[in-house]
């Protein structure tokens, strides 16, 4: 037994509607059962900055690589990590 959902309110500007939802259950006005997966494939991911300590002569060697590829070297760090990884982008 599914229970009625409460019709969304009309909004004169989103200032309103952000007010409305910071302090209502969506799932009071939603059946997120319904709800379907959507993909954004022109998303980026989101990146955190790391710190790493490498041995110069590592770095060095990276840094050597990615020139011979015309690519930066960080780059080219993170497509070898993602490679070693066998992870999507």
């Amino acid at each position: 037994m599914t229970k009625q959902a409460k019709p969304i309110p009309k909004f004169t500007s989103e200032a309103q509607e952000r007010a409305f939802w910071e302090t209502h259950d969506s799932a009071e006005y939603l059946d997120w059962g319904q709800a379907k997966k959507v993909l954004l494939p022109n998303l980026k991911p989101s990146t955190q900055t790391i710190s790493l300590r490498l041995p110069q002569h590592l770095l060095d060697g990276i840094k050597n690589a990615a020139n011979a590829r015309d690519v930066p070297y960080q780059s080219l760090i993170k497509v070898w990590l993602q490679e070693k990884l066998q992870v999507s982008p």
